[in-house]
């Protein structure tokens, strides 16, 4: 296989439904149940995976150790080689344990499970206390949507089950999918050798980011601002803050106890509110030192949400405290003692969208106030089937090792799956489900390596793998797309193709009219585009906002890491990249390519470089010419042919990472070096300047494109400015006889003089440059004021 194939995407034809042949509550035999035949469930879009579940719940009656006078029970779950135990609980006679244990079907070894209860001793052997014994002939198979399996009291036995000993257990055994409730909180026999705190690090989780809000602080005004100093007026500023963010107003510049500012300082806050807006009143008094004049701290429930673009929030007064330093019986202690009151205009923006995405990205684009939502369009489906060839991301007992998970982010829905352990090419085969309210936006799916099996592994970081985005616009409605996208990561040493991810993919449309009519409006909430936020303050806020999900995803359990939020959210994409920027670069020439490759088509037909072509264009120019009705019908007709023609080519498949088009195939070593470098740079002096000088020659390019785009419509501006004043007295002249001699000639008369002129044979023309190309080459533009 080429190495450019290897980079593309691949069919894998996966098996949906195969499973065992039981229709619902009959047992079949172990060798039935370990066959293979279809089987339907509602997890369509997944290759069926079938375990053995046990749920332990609890136990009663169990006997007393007669040297400790005491039980501290825990149960063991075994099924052939594999084990597993719960917790043991101290000096419980009656314990509840209420825990699932999941065996895969891909690792039976054996006929019989067996579930010991046992006696956890301090020093030497645990105590046997009894054992419940089942056939997997007998064991029946549950199907969602079924209920669940009622649990049942056993008896416990003895080690050669000769007869009853004291005491019961509450037990619940079936055979199930991974559609079962009890699978994403089970123990599984794929993880058997992951223990402690690092059992919960492997478990498949459904997030949900937090509900963002933008809050806006109009600061308006203070009043009775004394400063520290007696004899001078303050040069008073607020500095406002809510969690990590802090914002400051300018300083007043009037000389007054009464400062005023008008000045609106926006911060992302969620819900929850948990932090609250301290605002504090300072007086600058030295460049570099500031005096708190008075301060509030006010919660953010206070304060009025807003759901649409009314210009008025009702406005408040707040007062204000003040900190100073008393004498007290010899003591110095704090006083509290009122200063002066601050006026506001606080609101919680509902009608904008929070970004936290990058907009090219965007997979929502909802307002925060849950009242302006629309109804969904359309479901997203996705079954992350599985990974293969993944590479060893780390070492593990002198080996390398791989412990993978998948997390897949839509709106406001986080999945991450259960992580596979030790597998180079794991099956998840785990489906999760979205509501779509507009099909122009991207789900992003990533894998990483799971570092925190350890369960005491605080400073180790989740490695990722791999990511891939999947624009729903590019799919077709009611479609499965079944595809194995490369893991395409950019290291140090170069772009490497890290394994494949297998997906499958189904947009399923509800209202094709809806779907249609979102086409016309814009992406975003109408405040976004009402009242704009400033480029700076978008890419500030969204940078809290991101900041805001990972610590509060941080918090879950398991938790959903920072790193791995910071990946899917694409936190670093505003950093410099040689590559990146080369990549634009090109992608910038592509697009003028076109037009100049139009331009150069016009040339070859005014040069008769093919005659029969330029036949066609004057025989076409008659036809215009004598119907200039048809000229119109004739341009949206060639558009239509020239799609219909272009249909053959179509996408078959969904966009993957090309790493082509990202210039990750031929970039240099040193430009990785660079990309991957810390900021501030951490690199030498003489290797920061030779890459400073590198950037400057790539962004001159960059430059002299742009800028040779910016003259020529400057120059068209200036043909009226008078920036010239020949040149717009001689465009005004030509224009008024332009203006005579097209209303004295017909139309058809000029524009056929127009067309035969402009394709008249080369012999006919000369190799100078055209009277109305001089024209405009001389005509100024803003260039000449730049230094």
């Amino acid at each position: 296989m080429s190495y450019r194939e290897d980079y593309q995407l691949k069919d894998p034809n996966p098996l949906f439904g195969e499973g065992w042949p039981l229709g619902g509550t009959g047992g079949g035999g172990v060798n039935g149940w370990l066959s293979g035949d279809k089987f339907a469930s509602t997890y369509d879009l997944v290759e069926q995976m079938y375990y053995l579940y046990v749920r332990v719940v609890k136990a009663k009656g169990l006997p007393l150790n007669p040297i400790t006078i005491s039980c501290d029970p825990y149960v063991e779950v075994k099924l052939g080689n594999y084990k597993g135990t719960t917790a043991h609980l101290d000096r419980k006679s009656n314990p509840e344990w209420q825990q699932v244990f999941a065996f895969s079907k891909e690792r039976i070894q054996s006929s019989t499970l067996e579930v010991f209860v046992k006696d956890k001793e301090m020093v030497g052997r645990d105590d046997y206390v009894g054992r419940v014994v089942f056939d997997l002939n007998e064991v029946p198979t549950r199907v969602p949507p079924d209920s669940p399996l009622a649990p049942q009291w056993y008896r416990l036995e003895d080690r050669r089950g000769e007869g009853k000993m004291r005491g019961e257990i509450m037990l619940a055994v079936w055979i199930g999918t991974q559609a079962d409730e009890a699978f994403p909180e089970a123990w599984h026999s794929d993880a058997a050798s992951v223990h402690g705190e690092g059992v919960t690090s492997i478990r498949s989780k459904v997030y949900v980011s937090p509900k963002l809000w933008y809050l806006r602080v109009n600061v308006i005004e203070a009043q009775d601002v004394r400063p520290n100093a007696r004899g001078r007026t303050p040069e008073a500023f607020v500095k406002a803050q809510v969690g990590n963010q802090l914002l400051k107003t300018k300083v007043c510049s009037a000389a007054t106890l009464n400062p005023l500012w008008n000045e609106d300082l926006i911060f992302v806050a969620a819900e929850p509110f948990e932090e609250p807006l301290v605002l504090t009143v300072e007086d600058r008094e030295s460049p570099r030192k500031d005096a708190v004049l008075g301060r509030a701290s006010l919660p953010l429930t206070l304060f009025e949400k807003r759901l649409d673009h009314r210009p008025f929030v009702q406005s408040r007064w707040f007062d204000l405290e003040k900190f100073g330093f008393g004498v007290l019986e010899g003591e110095t202690r704090r006083e509290l003692r009122f200063a002066s009151r601050i006026h506001l205009r606080v609101c919680l923006e509902g009608a904008y969208h929070v970004l936290d995405e990058s907009t090219m990205y965007i997979s929502d684009q909802r307002p925060t106030a849950r009242q302006l939502w629309k109804p969904p369009i359309g479901i997203l489906e996705v079954g992350i089937l599985g990974a293969k060839g993944l590479l060893p991301m780390k070492m593990k007992d002198g080996q390398g090792a791989t412990d993978a998970y998948c997390v897949a982010k839509y709106g406001q829905k986080w999945v991450r799956t259960r992580t596979i352990v030790g597998a180079f090419s794991p099956k998840w085969n785990e489906q999760y489900t979205w509501e779509v309210f507009d099909p122009c936006t991207v789900i992003t799916i990533g894998v990483f390596d799971n570092c925190h099996l350890g369960g005491g592994e605080g400073h180790a970081r989740d490695t990722r793998i791999g990511k891939v985005r999947i624009r729903l616009s590019a799919l077709e409605t009611d479609r499965v797309y079944t595809h194995s996208y490369p893991l395409v990561a950019l290291q140090p040493s170069g772009v490497r193709k890290m394994g494949e991810l297998q997906l499958a993919v189904r947009f399923t449309c509800l209202s094709l009219v809806n779907m249609i009519y979102l086409y016309g409006h814009p992406l975003l909430p109408k405040m976004h585009y009402l009242h704009p936020f400033t480029v700076n303050q978008l890419d500030s806020l969204r940078y809290q906002a991101m900041s805001i999900v990972a610590a509060r995803l941080g918090r879950a359990e398991p938790p959903l890491r920072k790193e791995v939020v910071e990946c899917m959210l694409d936190v670093e994409s505003h950093m410099w990249s040689m590559r990146r920027s080369k990549a634009n670069f090109f992608r910038i020439m592509s697009l003028l390519s076109g037009i100049i490759g139009m331009f150069k088509w016009f040339g070859d037909v005014r040069h008769w470089k093919n005659p029969i072509t330029t036949v066609l264009v004057h025989l076409l120019l008659l036809l215009l010419i004598g119907y200039p009705e048809l000229i119109l019908p004739t341009v949206f007709l060639y558009m239509s042919v020239i799609g219909l023609w272009n249909y053959r080519f179509r996408p078959r498949h969904p966009p993957h990472m090309d790493t082509k088009l990202s210039w990750a195939e031929a970039v240099h070593p040193d430009e990785l070096d660079e990309e991957f470098d810390t900021f501030p740079t951490s690199k030498p002096q003489d290797l920061v300047q030779m890459r400073y000088d590198r950037l400057r020659s790539v962004a001159g390019r960059i430059q002299t494109v742009v800028g040779d785009m910016a003259t020529q419509g400057e120059r068209l501006q200036s043909l009226l400015s008078w920036r010239d004043p020949r040149a717009t007295f001689l465009f005004i002249l030509f224009s008024l006889c332009a203006a005579l001699v097209l209303y004295v000639a017909p139309f058809r008369v000029v524009a056929l003089a127009a067309g035969l002129y402009a394709l008249r044979h080369p012999r006919f023309r000369s190799k100078m440059p055209s009277a109305p190309s001089n024209f405009f080459r001389r005509l100024p533009s803003q260039i000449d004021s730049m230094l």
